[in-house]
């Protein structure tokens, strides 16, 4: 339905004239119009502690797969399975001018490489072709296309391999009117991961995928290697009849600031609640309560599986999108100056869809199924021991680490944030298999072998003569569980 221009706010009808300036499709117009309406309402999309309340108990991976008949009814219905990645990244964050997915991982291998052989070996394990979507960016489209010429078996024929997601204008905070910056793409930010229902349809994408006999979907980010299909997850779908699930993890340490699952009190129906959601302490940080990972056990691993009819029943009701929850992110303008006019980014999340279907469901899954990288610290932890390149190509945690999840890494973001000085720096990756956290602060040039074991920091604000890394005494592998000791023990002399 084509809002009425007679009932619409200043800035909303200039935030409507630019989007159809750039030929943005109508229910993507109306859908920001409804968010943006909420915005001037002076909704923040927070959500309140007062709202929710933890989720108590979930189906767990390690129990469904136990149950032959989940497998085979996985099985069965492969055919009808399609694989969809998340790929409208640039990866500005690190420095990066096209496609994250096109960083090295692991000894040569980008994470498109790494994603494409896993689906290609489903095909040798299986006979049954799975193919592989992309939903990218006007960013990385030309990026992926090229990629995937290369990889012809995983497309469905008279179906690109890949889709783009639309774009939102910014609005300036204090003025709600749309962003005008000389430089035109600093007027525009991607929509969040929650476009994927709005691009699926308005490109024509859904539809085609049901008319290929295409009947179940999974989700996930290009730079999680550890997200592949599951028989026993597929099974568990189709047996319980599933619009939509997600796959959420056991919150560690390293977790704390990341989305996580709810209960909504007014309907008792699940939610997720990412950081930009949840009240802001004093220092600008999600609260206490958001961050408390045994008050809420859970959190999104931005994968999720679907009923693609499901999904067209729900669009088709509602406009051609889903209504998502409006994520409101503060920002700049320009991303690169911090001086630059503030702005709003109206986003919404993908996995907040858990909401909007009845009967939608979650599944606790191991790390096994989680490493994404983010960001540098990230990726220092994926190139090192601490994770496995399976003969599947899944990247996972290695050993006992699995137990005890991901090294707490941070590096110091003045000489390592960016990729180029990243790797002009990490000349050898350091051994992490028995690292509880790993912190340098300071700039350092690693270039020999090092056992980095417990809990370490380097720094160059400590009074010594020379940069020395200190590494503790070395752990034990104990019943699978890693007993951490964090007193300096050793000194090695560290070169430029």
């Amino acid at each position: 339905m084509r809002a009425n221009k007679n009932k619409l706010s200043t800035g909303a009808l200039a935030c409507m004239t630019r989007m159809e300036a750039a030929a943005l499709p109508q229910a993507v117009i109306e859908n920001f119009l409804r968010l943006y309406a909420l915005v001037e309402e002076g909704r923040t999309g927070i959500i309140s502690e007062a709202e929710i309340s933890p989720v108590a108990s979930l189906d767990r991976y390690e129990d469904i797969i136990k149950d032959p008949e989940l497998r085979r009814l996985g099985q069965a219905v492969l055919p009808e399975l399609v694989v969809c990645k998340l790929n409208g990244g640039l990866g500005t964050g690190m420095g990066l001018e096209r496609a994250k997915s096109l960083l090295e991982v692991r000894r040569g291998l980008t994470f498109n490489h790494v994603v494409a052989e896993q689906l290609m070996q489903w095909r040798e394990k299986t006979g049954i072709e799975i193919p592989l979507l992309h939903m990218t960016s006007f960013n990385t489209e030309h990026d992926i296309a090229a990629f995937m010429e290369g990889y012809p078996a995983l497309r469905i024929s008279g179906l690109p391999s890949y889709f783009n997601q639309h774009k939102h204008p910014k609005i300036y905070s204090d003025t709600l009117m749309p962003a005008e910056e000389a430089e035109e793409a600093l007027n525009w930010n991607p929509p969040g991961h929650g476009d994927l229902y709005a691009a699926l349809v308005s490109t024509g994408t859904l539809s085609r995928l049901i008319a290929a006999g295409k009947k179940y979907i999974f989700v996930s980010n290009s730079d999680n290697l550890g997200a592949t299909p599951d028989l026993a997850i597929l099974g568990y779908l189709a047996a319980k009849r599933l619009p939509f699930l997600l796959e959420v993890a056991e919150r560690t340490p390293a977790d704390r600031k990341g989305g996580h699952l709810a209960l909504r009190k007014a309907d008792n129906r699940l939610v997720l609640r990412e950081a930009a959601q949840a009240p802001q302490d004093t220092e600008g940080s999600p609260c206490a309560e958001f961050q408390d990972i045994e008050r809420y056990r859970y959190f999104n691993s931005n994968s999720e599986w679907g009923e693609l009819e499901a999904w067209q029943r729900v669009a088709e009701a509602n406009g051609g999108v889903i209504p998502l929850a409006l994520i409101r992110n503060e920002k700049t303008v320009n991303p690169r100056d911090a001086r630059s006019r503030r702005v709003y980014q109206i986003e919404t999340a993908m996995g907040a869809a858990i909401e909007v279907f009845p009967g939608a469901g979650a599944l606790v899954i191991p790390r096994s199924r989680f490493s994404p990288v983010k960001a540098t610290n990230d990726l220092l932890g994926v190139r090192s021991d601490a994770y496995t390149l399976g003969a599947d190509q899944r990247l996972a945690l290695a050993g006992a680490r699995e137990t005890v999840g991901p090294p707490v890494i941070n590096l110091d973001q003045r000489y390592y944030r960016l990729i180029d000085d990243f790797d002009a720096r990490f000349r050898v990756i350091p051994s992490l298999a028995c690292a509880r956290e790993f912190s340098v602060c300071g700039d350092f040039v690693f270039n020999s072998a090092l056992t980095i074991c417990g809990r370490v920091v380097i720094s160059d604000e400590r009074s010594l003569p020379e940069k020395t890394v200190f590494d503790p005494a070395i752990s034990e592998l104990v019943d699978e569980k890693f007993a951490l000791t964090d007193q300096g023990a050793l000194r090695t002399k560290f070169g430029s």
